[in-house]
C-alpha cells in the first residue's frame, strides 16, 4: 500500500472518554506496572507476586523497600508486600508444613499474570455516559477510576522439590487493586486436592514512615497477642496506642471485627488505615537496630526507623480446607483523608 503523505496520527484515547489506566510490562517481563490517569502507580514483581512499589498521585512512595532487596528472583524480597503461604514462620510441630522454609513458598515462586480489569465509581459511570457533552465530567470519571491486577499460582507451577515438601494440589488467585487513595490486596486459596490441607495466610506489608519514634498504632485496644520477642508469651494489649521503642514482633488477634481499622498515626496524623476481610490477625513487626544489622538484605542500617510492618493475616492457627473448599482474605490500606476518616 502506498503511504499517505497526510495520514492522520493515531489517537491517544477515544474522543469523549476519560484517559484509561495504563498497564505495562518491564522489558524482561519480570514485573508489571499500573498507573492511573491521576498519577497513582503500582509495581508488582512476578517473583512472589510481590508489590514492590505503591505511589500516590504526587509520586510519594507508601511502601518501604530495602536498598539491598533482591529483585532478581534469587531470594524473597525484603520490603513491599511479600505473600506468606502456606505457613507463617516455621512450624516444626505441624506435620503438613514442618518441612517448609520460613514463610512458605508463595513469596519465592514465579506467579502468572492473569490480566487486568478497570472500574469506576457509580458517579464516574454517570460522568462517563455524559462525557461527550462535558470534558469536566470526563475528567471526574478519570479521577474515580481504579485498576485491578490478577495473579495466579498453582501446584502445577511449583518445582518438584517444593511439591515434595508440601504435596497438595491447590490454586491461588491474588488480586491487587489500585485506587486513588487506597490499595486492596486479596488472596483466594482453593483446595484442588482429594484430601484436606491446613494453611496460613499473611500479607506481609512494610509501610513507609518518616520516623518510627513518632509512630503509634491504634485499633488494637484489648487485643490478645503473642509476644514473639518475649518467649511467645500471650498478653493483652492495654488501652492506648501501640508504640514501637525496640524490637517488636507481635501477633495480635484484635477484639474488634476485621472491618474496624487499625490506624498508623505519625506525628499526630493518620497516615495509614488497614481494614481486613476474613483475616482475623494483625502482625506488628519492626526489627530495630540489632536484628536489622544481622539481616544481609536489610539496608540502610537505620532503615528500621523508616518502616513498620502492619500485616493482615490468618496465622494464629491453621485454616483447614476440605477438598473443593476455598478461603478468601483481603486487606485495604487507605491513605490521606481516607485514613483520617477511618
Amino acid at each position: 500500500m502506498v503511504g499517505r503523505a497526510h495520514k492522520p496520527t493515531a489517537l491517544a484515547s477515544t474522543p469523549g472518554l476519560p484517559p484509561q489506566p495504563q498497564v505495562t510490562f518491564s522489558d524482561d517481563n519480570s514485573r508489571v506496572t499500573a498507573v492511573l490517569p491521576t498519577g497513582e502507580s503500582l509495581e508488582v514483581l512476578l517473583y512472589g507476586a510481590t508489590v514492590i512499589s505503591w505511589k500516590d498521585g504526587a509520586g510519594d512512595e507508601k511502601l518501604w523497600l530495602s536498598d539491598a532487596a533482591k529483585l532478581d528472583g534469587t531470594k524473597a524480597v525484603r520490603g513491599g508486600i511479600p505473600l506468606v503461604f502456606p505457613v507463617f514462620g516455621t512450624a516444626p510441630d505441624h506435620a503438613q508444613t514442618s518441612k517448609l522454609p520460613q514463610h512458605g513458598f508463595a513469596r519465592t515462586s514465579r506467579w502468572e499474570f492473569l490480566g487486568k480489569s478497570t472500574s469506576e465509581s457509580e458517579s464516574a459511570g454517570g460522568a462517563k455516559a455524559a462525557a461527550s457533552s462535558s470534558s469536566s465530567k470526563a475528567t471526574a470519571a478519570a479521577a474515580d477510576q481504579s485498576v485491578k491486577l490478577d495473579f495466579g499460582l498453582s501446584s502445577a507451577n511449583l518445582d518438584d522439590k517444593t511439591r515434595a515438601l508440601w504435596p497438595f494440589a491447590f490454586s491461588l488467585i491474588y488480586g491487587v487493586t489500585l485506587n486513588r487513595d487506597s490499595l486492596t490486596t486479596s488472596l483466594v486459596v482453593t483446595n484442588d486436592d482429594d484430601k484436606p490441607f491446613d494453611c496460613q495466610v499473611l500479607l506481609h506489608t512494610y509501610l513507609r514512615v518518616e520516623d518510627i519514634s513518632n509512630v503509634s498504632i491504634t485499633g488494637l485496644d484489648g487485643a490478645s497477642y503473642v509476644d514473639k520477642v518475649d518467649g511467645a508469651k500471650t498478653k493483652t494489649q492495654s488501652s492506648g496506642a501501640v508504640q514501637i521503642t525496640g524490637e517488636t514482633d507481635r501477633v495480635y488477634t484484635p477484639a474488634a471485627a476485621p472491618s474496624a481499622p487499625v490506624v498508623v498515626v505519625e506525628g499526630g496524623r493518620a497516615g495509614f488505615s488497614v481494614t481486613r476481610d476474613s483475616l482475623g490477625d494483625v502482625v506488628v513487626w519492626n526489627p530495630w537496630a540489632d536484628k536489622a544489622a544481622a539481616m544481609a538484605d536489610f539496608a540502610p542500617a537505620d532503615g528500621f526507623r523508616r518502616m513498620v510492618c502492619v500485616e493482615a493475616g490468618s496465622v494464629a492457627d491453621f485454616q483447614t480446607l476440605e477438598p473443593g473448599d476455598a478461603f478468601e482474605g483481603a486487606q485495604t490500606i487507605a491513605i490521606g483523608s481516607r485514613a483520617a476518616a477511618a
